[in-house]
């Protein structure tokens, strides 16, 4: 069983459309990274299944059942633009309120648990406006995990966030889906922290799918490339380009892709009068095969 699957789904906003015949696939207990442009209609999808909005056509399932149905309506937890928190109340107290508009049993108990999760428990006393983007950011999903849901949909969570808070924000999404039996949908822009949880992506162009992966496919599609440095670096590019086809200067680095063997490549260069300084070997991560991906015609 999938956690969501959508199927031609449709939405339009004035005569435009958003989303046009949309598929998506999101595996139970997966982390499933959400990627494309602004404006191509990752939020528009996420507030779709959360029922924020109403579709044009098209189906939206979640766990095998309508995504109206009241029963599978209380399985989602949701942070989408901000936590919707009151500034002046505590951590605890914003908690507090949402626990019971949700009509939980215990709500003591239940904070407890949702702030351990999200390692905000030392700081229920603090005032919202007091807290950390990081800090706020944790907090609305602690909001989200209210009720125990066994879906989790995440807009843009990690922006702004430093590198210690894009850290702890990671590794929070990892044991949700290890020791809570949630599903994780997550919308981002920075890639190579989405590149380090994801086990599947979903990449969205003009409100259609252009390609669902797991995370196994996208690694084992991934090019390998050499990076070298030179002194000479445009005497070397030249050389290089008659010897291999796929040769470019990127940034400080001369760059020959799909190839591994650097041993040729360096011997080559010194057999024709260049001294290397610098190589190794790399592998396409996902934000180069994104826009490698996003760079090519629709059809090609």
């Amino acid at each position: 069983m999938n956690a969501i699957e959508i199927r031609d789904l449709k939405k339009s906003f004035r005569g435009m459309y958003a989303l046009n015949g949309l598929n998506m696939t999101v595996p139970v207990g997966s982390i499933y990274g959400f990627i494309g442009e602004n404006g191509s209609g990752k939020s528009t999808t996420e507030k779709l299944i959360c029922g924020h909005l109403i579709k044009d056509s098209g189906t939206i399932k979640l766990f095998g059942k309508d995504y109206t149905d009241a029963g599978v309506r209380v399985k989602v937890g949701a942070l989408i633009e901000n936590a919707g928190c009151f500034p002046g109340s505590s951590v605890y107290t914003n908690l507090m309120m949402q626990a019971i508009n949700l009509g939980i049993e215990n709500p003591d108990d239940e904070i407890l648990r949702v702030l351990k999760i999200v390692r905000m428990e030392e700081h229920a006393k603090l005032k919202f406006k007091k807290c950390s983007l990081g800090m706020k950011q944790r907090i609305g999903i602690a909001m989200a995990l209210l009720g125990s849901p066994v879906l989790l949909i995440l807009d843009e969570p990690i922006n702004g966030l430093d590198t210690d808070g894009m850290r702890i924000m990671r590794e929070i999404l990892v044991d949700i889906t290890k020791n809570y039996n949630c599903t994780v949908l997550i919308s981002s822009h920075i890639l190579g922290e989405l590149e380090k949880i994801a086990t599947h992506y979903g990449i969205i162009r003009q409100g259609k799918m252009i390609q669902e992966l797991t995370a196994k496919e996208m690694e084992s599609r991934a090019r390998i490339f050499v990076s070298i440095k030179t002194k000479d670096m445009q005497g070397a590019l030249k050389i290089l380009k008659q010897k291999h086809n796929n040769v470019r200067q990127e940034g400080e680095y001369i760059k020959v892709y799909d190839i591994e063997d650097t041993e040729n490549i360096i011997r080559y260069l010194i057999e024709n009068g260049h001294i290397v300084n610098e190589v190794k070997k790399n592998k396409v991560g996902l934000e180069e095969y994104y826009i490698e991906l996003m760079s090519k015609k629709e059809g090609e």
